[in-house]
């Protein structure tokens, strides 16, 4: 089954904002550009895949090509929703089976999560949801087809997904990952980041560690 993995990212200078007491503009930026960099390792390391990166910002592009990741223009930088359809189009238009959606902000992904989450997914329609540690949000989708549903993400959008799958009649289930859990908007979110990642070695924990 032919899977294309979308990742949408804004650029960086827009990146973090909530965590402007915590961190000045350039350690934001380099927060945003590490997290990104382990999520596209996870995702362009996981076998059977492939990547695309939908965004306007230069130095995403440069990771995601010398990864091997495609890279696509966010038309509208309107959200993630927006920058996700762009790859539903993409993946749509190039005959893919599913398309998994991934955030940016996710540093503790790796390939071994990534194949979890793709082996115990339904038959289509399916629809997968990777709920955020609040339970409310969404940190993943998996889309089989890649049209199953609208993305909607922000706040409440477990629960917008979950509808959004039972009208278009697709089986849908939460896949608790814990390596998707962890997501990073709020200063307590950034505490319980280091934690996860103490006894990891990826960007994200020397750039912790660092600051």
């Amino acid at each position: 089954m032919r899977t294309l993995a979308i990742l949408p990212v804004k650029r960086f200078d827009l990146a973090k904002s909530r965590l402007s007491e915590q961190l000045d503009p350039p350690a934001r930026r380099r927060l945003a550009e590490a997290m990104v960099s382990d999520v596209l390792d996870a995702l362009t390391a996981t076998a059977g895949i492939d990547a695309v990166v939908v965004t306007n910002e230069p130095a995403v592009g440069a990771l995601a090509s010398a990864r091997g990741a495609g890279v696509l223009a966010d038309p509208t930088e309107t959200g993630q929703s927006a920058a996700a359809m762009v790859g539903i189009a993409h993946a749509l238009e190039h005959d893919y089976d599913r398309a998994l959606l991934v955030p940016g902000d996710c540093p503790a992904l790796h390939p071994a999560a990534v194949r979890t989450l793709l082996d115990r997914a339904s038959a289509p329609p399916a629809v997968t949801i990777v709920a955020d540690r609040h339970g409310s949000g969404t940190n993943a989708l998996l889309l089989t087809p890649p049209d199953a549903l609208e993305p909607g993400f922000g706040p409440g959008s477990f629960e917008r997904h979950r509808r959004r799958a039972a009208a278009a009649g697709a089986a849908w289930h939460n896949e608790p990952l814990a390596e998707l859990l962890l997501d990073v908007d709020t200063p307590e979110d950034l505490d319980a980041l280091r934690l996860a990642l103490a006894t990891r070695e990826t960007r994200t924990s020397a750039l912790l560690a660092e600051l």
